[in-house]
């Protein structure tokens, strides 16, 4: 199982790199399911894993000027700051037996699961919908909505503390609606924010949390190399025509998910 984990780790990073999102939402499932990590601590691993390749793959939107750092900065703060408060206490919180019908019990690790699992079933709608063609920026003077951009940065960070992931399918419609950016422009800023507020959440860990650093190293390292694949992939191969296919495969696995943790 192992070697399917690190194999699927691989294919992660490609996705992330060929699709320019979605793949790290598969990050939480391959831990728990291929490697047998407890699901609160997949969490904490997945913010690790999503921090560091977002990073990486941040540094050609950098490159070429699409990372707008005012936004990353309005955007991110309080996005940063929930996440942080997220792992530090919210997170630690909550108790290991949440409540009980009849013989099942709900327990603070099928809590998590199912909670990423209706984040998944969010996250393929936004990949499998057809997106409208939206006009890019005229040049006008950026405005925002600054009031709205506090609440969208907070929410994206209290999810992304309580299940891992990076929220890319939320960050960037967010940065085109609200801070006018045009899509590579805001794909490239929700890189810098994804990175920074999931290392961030990751290094505030309560200290409840185990972490095997030779496996987190290793499917770090197995997801990058996907991420470099995927990159190159993406010169050869159209992502977009792919982005539908893997968003019926992510909708899958969250339903896989919920049956597997309420029902099975």
């Amino acid at each position: 199982m192992e070697i399917i984990g690190y194999l699927t780790s691989v294919l992660i990073g490609v996705s992330l790199g060929l699709i320019g999102s979605g793949g790290s939402i598969l990050t939480v499932p391959v831990l728990v399911y291929l490697f047998s990590v407890d699901p609160v601590a997949a969490t904490a691993y997945s913010l690790f894993v999503v921090g560091l390749t977002a990073a990486i793959g941040s540094v050609g939107y950098f490159r070429k000027g699409l990372v707008n750092i005012k936004t990353a900065i309005v955007f991110g703060i309080p996005s940063i700051i929930a996440v942080f408060l997220t792992r530090a206490f919210i997170v630690p919180a909550i108790p290991k037996e949440i409540f009980s019908i009849g013989t099942f019990m709900i327990t603070k690790s099928v809590l998590m699961m199912v909670l990423f699992a209706i984040l998944m079933v969010a996250a393929s709608y936004s990949m499998i919908r057809k997106e409208k063609k939206k006009k890019e920026s005229t040049g006008e003077s950026q405005k925002f909505n600054y009031p709205l951009i506090l609440i969208e940065g907070s929410v994206v960070g209290l999810i992304t503390g309580l299940v891992g992931a990076g929220g890319g399918f939320l960050i960037i419609p967010a940065l085109v609606l609200l801070s006018k950016l045009p899509m590579k422009e805001a794909v490239g800023t929700s890189l810098v924010i994804i990175a920074a507020k999931s290392l961030i959440g990751f290094f505030g860990e309560s200290g409840e949390t185990i972490i095997n650093w030779s496996l987190l190293a290793a499917v770090t390292a197995f997801a990058t190399l996907g991420i470099f694949v995927g990159i190159y992939l993406s010169k050869k191969i159209d992502g977009s025509k792919l982005k539908p296919a893997f968003g019926w495969f992510v909708l899958l696995m969250g339903i896989y998910i919920i049956i597997k943790e309420t029902i099975l």
